[in-house]
């Protein structure tokens, strides 16, 4: 009979002491006649009595929230978008997030904060700078709008990246059309260039075959001419052929073999 007792209070023992595992990377918030115990529970075996108490468990790691929206764009064109939210909760404020926002605090507070900010970075640029070289501008402000209101809640993020920018089909022919009139328009002045080079290289050759045949004929003196003349001569005399050579000026030289 006692034996029985024993194992009876054993068994009621054991039915009021409950047992949680709380993983790495999460907290455990304790909840106990529906009231937040202010301490969050850390990695381990955590004991509680499951008759009155609850233990919720909260991930501090970062997690990424997946969303595609249309944002809005300064010209009132709606550019489709797949973005990330990278976040986790602040661990030191778990037991806030959970007493003052609950459990589903993703589409209670971070998603309606994540559209409010979003909207309002992506109205004050045109659609196309969503797609171009504004990108990260346009991550990194809306992160700050989210931060300045999620972390003194709790929430901590890390990142807002615009994965994929889908503009309106007109929109990006448009694009496309400008791209290739700019690479037109660089193409000519390249041609341009290059041809004003090529003109300014025949204006410096034709410039120094000038100044040489300036600088030849102010050394050609009569005197020099006519030595030249007979060495010219000479040299024709020299040849094996027939031949009757007629200088004129006032040496003329004939030559006959």
């Amino acid at each position: 009979m006692r034996k029985i007792r024993l194992f009876l209070l054993l068994a009621v023992a054991v039915s009021l002491t409950g047992c949680a595992v709380i993983r790495q990377g999460d907290v455990g918030v304790k909840r106990t006649f529906g009231k937040i115990s202010k301490r969050e529970l850390q990695p381990g075996l955590v004991f509680y009595n499951p008759l009155v108490s609850t233990i919720l468990r909260v991930p501090t790691r970062t997690t990424n929230i997946e969303i595609r929206l249309d944002l809005p764009s300064k010209e009132g064109l709606n550019v489709k978008s797949d973005i990330s939210i990278l976040y986790h909760v602040n661990e030191r404020k778990a037991t806030e997030v959970i007493g003052t926002i609950g459990k589903d605090y993703e589409t209670s507070m971070i998603l309606p904060v994540f559209r409010a900010a979003a909207a309002d970075v992506t109205a004050k640029f045109m659609a196309k700078d969503m797609h171009s070289g504004n990108r990260l501008g346009i991550e990194n402000e809306i992160r700050s709008k989210m931060a300045e209101i999620l972390e003194p809640r709790g929430f901590v993020i890390e990142a807002v990246l615009l994965k994929t920018i889908m503009l309106p089909p007109g929109l990006y022919r448009a694009i496309e059309e400008k791209l290739e009139a700019e690479q037109e328009a660089q193409r000519m002045e390249f041609v341009l260039q290059r041809e004003k080079l090529e003109a300014e290289r025949k204006l410096v050759e034709a410039q120094g075959i000038r100044d040489a045949n300036r600088v030849i004929s102010e050394g050609l003196t009569p005197i020099i001419i006519q030595y030249k003349t007979i060495e010219a001569y000479r040299e024709l005399s020299k040849s094996p052929n027939t031949k009757i050579i007629i200088g004129s000026g006032s040496q003329p030289i004939i030559l006959q073999p």
